[in-house]
């Protein structure tokens, strides 16, 4: 798919972006990265993922090298260059933004790396087909553990996916359109590119941050949403008995919105068909990031928040 890729301020397309082989988030791994779409050709929820690529970067002791002002502006450059959102006059896009250690020498010392690398790429945003969200989806338990936090903090939305590589990787060889992953304590934690919810007795249940997941942005806006809908929400330790005799499952993602699961391995949940509570957070989600991109984005606007 074509795709328009700003690297440190230099905008070309996908076969002329360049990252030198010496950048440490090429050589080690040193990165972090956050995943937006647009509606209405605006970035949904901006803020909030900046606010974690900033947490993350932390994390890693990672300087961030633009102010959010200028981060915005380089998103609606690139989004304009790829004749994508508002900016663009085009459709609804897909954008991620990587941020790594820089160029250095080959040595873990943060101290050879002078600058730190920005990389921006924007596509047009190839929406789920309206299937997935009528019949629901199959998933997998995967024998992959989540990350240990003392060794590679969930937390932290790393550029070194390997840990959900290769749990999605084990998913998709049997079957599964997701893995869902378990802690190193045996609890369900997440899946490989997204947040697991299961729905019991009315109640909307997700994993807590201490299971070791990824505190997710779409995730927070489900919960927050579902209260304002009267909905019981909240977090909750699961195991795979929770899982299995719940009334229904969804995965969440800034990509794949509310996402009913209704297999996990041989086993139908619920029904086995999407629920009711599902249906109803993701038509209401709909409705929210559609009401709250509905402004035009002028000049001097921010991006949505």
């Amino acid at each position: 798919m074509k795709a328009t890729v700003n690297v440190n301020g230099r905008i070309s397309d996908a076969g002329q972006a360049v990252v030198p082989v010496f950048d440490h988030g090429f050589l080690y791994g040193e990165g972090v990265y956050e995943t937006l779409r647009t509606y209405n050709g605006r970035p949904f929820l901006f803020d909030r993922h900046l606010e974690r690529l900033r947490a993350s970067a932390a994390m890693l002791r990672l300087l961030f090298p633009l102010t959010d002002r200028e981060l915005d502006a380089r998103v609606a450059e690139t989004l304009a260059a790829g004749g994508l959102g508002t900016a663009g006059g085009g459709p609804d896009a897909y954008i991620r933004i990587l941020l790594t250690r820089g160029v250095g020498d080959l040595t873990y010392d943060p101290a050879a790396c002078a600058t730190p690398s920005l990389v921006i790429i924007v596509k047009a945003f190839a929406a789920p087909v309206p299937a997935l969200f009528e019949e629901g989806v199959p998933a997998v338990l995967v024998s992959i553990l989540r990350n240990h936090p003392g060794s590679l903090n969930p937390l932290m939305k790393s550029n070194n996916l390997l840990n959900n590589a290769l749990a999605m990787q084990e998913a998709l060889r049997r079957g599964g359109f997701e893995g869902i992953m378990r802690n190193y304590r045996g609890e369900l934690a997440e899946c490989t590119q997204s947040n697991l919810f299961i729905v019991k007795d009315g109640a909307v249940l997700t994993p807590p941050l201490e299971s070791g997941l990824l505190a997710g942005v779409t995730r927070a806006f489900v919960l927050e949403m579902a209260g304002g809908l009267g909905i019981d929400a909240r977090e909750a330790v699961l195991t795979d008995a929770d899982l299995f005799g719940a009334d229904e499952a969804f995965l969440t993602s800034t990509t794949r919105e509310v996402l009913p699961i209704v297999r996990v391995d041989d086993q139908s949940i619920g029904t086995g068909r999407p629920g009711p509570v599902a249906k109803r957070l993701l038509a209401a989600f709909r409705q929210k990031a559609q009401a709250l991109t509905a402004t035009p984005l002028g000049e001097d606007a921010a991006p949505v928040r």
